[in-house]
């Protein structure tokens, strides 16, 4: 995914993210948790493309968060910009991250890597 940050697979934060964490079940194959901000433009494209993709891909989940609800995680997972995005396999671990509005290829390329 364009805009990928360093270290991924592994911009490993070395932590898996859980239900209690992102608000919402894991999806059972894969999870894209989305981080969002109230006035960001590209969060609504961003928001669409990953909708439309967890749609296509039986057991993907596409969790969205509100960065300013949620400064503590933001600050734990090192989250830099909106919108973001984190691919989570199915155990809650990150294995691809990406900030800017993601193209759907990309998404499904990333998406690979978790499933």
């Amino acid at each position: 995914m364009p805009g990928r940050e360093a270290g991924v697979p592994g911009h490993d934060t070395g932590r898996r993210l859980g239900a209690a964490d992102i608000g919402e079940p894991l999806g059972e194959r894969a999870t894209l948790v989305q981080f969002s901000s109230a006035f960001c433009q590209p969060c609504r494209a961003t928001r669409r493309v990953l909708a439309e993709v967890a749609a296509m891909v039986p057991g993907v989940a596409h969790v969205e968060i509100d960065a300013e609800a949620a400064l503590g995680l933001v600050r734990d997972l090192s989250i830099v910009k909106t919108p973001t995005v984190l691919v989570l396999d199915a155990t809650g671990a990150e294995v691809r991250r990406a900030a800017g509005q993601p193209r759907r290829a990309d998404v499904i390329a990333a998406l690979g890597e978790a499933v």
